[in-house]
């Protein structure tokens, strides 16, 4: 069995003079972030291994899940950035098979996209959601449309 954790990232600043890959988190963020690492934590929801983009908004929230979580840092997978359902699932088909649980923290719309593509579950995916999803799989190349299964699903505001 194989399980992912889809994070997006949590709500990044729109202020001007930085380029969308430069934004950084607002403050705010941070603690969304933590409330959620927190859930997931109280649900023993913890994954092995974190992705992430190289995006400062996206590392900056796989930070704080991997601080409260008590795992590594993420490893960064530029792909990520700007990936739409087809790279993510390119991406995802080619972790490696002695990680069980893999958490991704992404963007919209592909974080969306994907989580869709597994589950055939539609859900907004606001900044600092997570959906847990399982496989009944032996190898990340096995996943495709449908063949996962939505476990959990929160957001910040929830």
């Amino acid at each position: 069995m194989k399980k992912l954790l889809l994070v997006r990232h949590a709500k990044a600043t729109h202020e001007t003079g930085f380029a969308d890959f430069e934004r950084p988190l607002k403050p705010s963020a941070l603690q969304d972030a933590a409330i959620m690492a927190g859930r997931l934590k109280e649900h023993s929801f913890v994954p092995k291994l974190l992705v992430a983009s190289p995006a400062l908004r996206t590392i900056s929230t796989a930070n704080v899940l991997s601080q409260h979580l008590g795992i590594a840092t993420a490893e960064e997978i530029p792909g990520i950035y700007e990936a739409d359902q087809n790279q993510l699932v390119d991406i995802i088909s080619q972790l490696s098979d002695t990680d069980d649980f893999v958490g991704l923290v992404g963007h919209n719309p592909g974080i969306g996209q994907v989580l869709y593509y597994l589950t055939g579950k539609l859900h907004d995916v606001p900044p600092g959601a997570v959906a847990l999803i399982e496989f009944n799989i032996d190898t990340w190349a096995a996943i495709g449309a449908k063949n996962g299964k939505l476990v959990y699903y929160d957001t910040p505001n929830n």
